[in-house]
């Protein structure tokens, strides 16, 4: 493993952290999960199954480390390695048919959707409140968090690219 690769990618997690710990609760102590854009932002720089692996834990144990929400700790570190899968698989497979810059924010989008129904059916579970439930928490805060990190994705990743590029003697391979 490059080591380079996992300080930028303990970067990422560590702003990420930050992100997700400033965020304020919208509902039930739940609130949209900031951390999920950087864990994407690393997996699309990075796209190595070794990196995402280890990007997933560690985005799942802080993220679950950060949480207010009733049995977010489990669902969290069950929903981060789920879903950093599912987006790496759907990344190799449209990187080579869309520019990056395009299929980043569009994956973003579909994987904080994927992130916050794992999230959801897990924690309602957790806690025995499946019936009616869903619906609600989905549409206010998971749409509201996928447009979120869809725009700091659309912001973010070509800076970061910009930077990468422009780092001398770096090789990230």
């Amino acid at each position: 493993m490059n080591t380079r690769i996992l300080v930028v990618l303990a970067l990422l997690v560590s702003i990420g952290a930050v992100l997700h710990t400033v965020v304020p609760p919208m509902l039930f102590g739940v609130k949209p999960d900031m951390l999920l854009a950087m864990m994407f932002l690393g997996i699309v720089l990075f796209p190595r199954i070794k990196y995402v692996l280890i990007l997933s834990l560690a985005t799942g144990f802080i993220s679950a480390l950060t949480t207010a929400a009733p049995g977010g700790q489990i669902a969290n570190i069950i929903d981060k390695p789920i879903t950093a899968l599912i987006f790496l698989c759907l990344f190799l497979l449209l990187k080579n048919k869309i520019r990056t810059t395009i299929v980043a924010p569009i994956l973003t989008a579909v994987g904080t959707i994927i992130s916050g129904t794992i999230f959801l059916s897990v924690t309602l579970f957790i806690i025995g409140l499946m019936e009616g439930g869903f619906f609600a928490l989905f549409a206010s805060i998971v749409l509201p968090a996928t447009i979120i990190n869809t725009v700091i994705m659309i912001i973010i990743y070509p800076i970061v690219q910009t930077i990468l590029k422009r780092s001398v003697n770096v090789s990230f391979t």
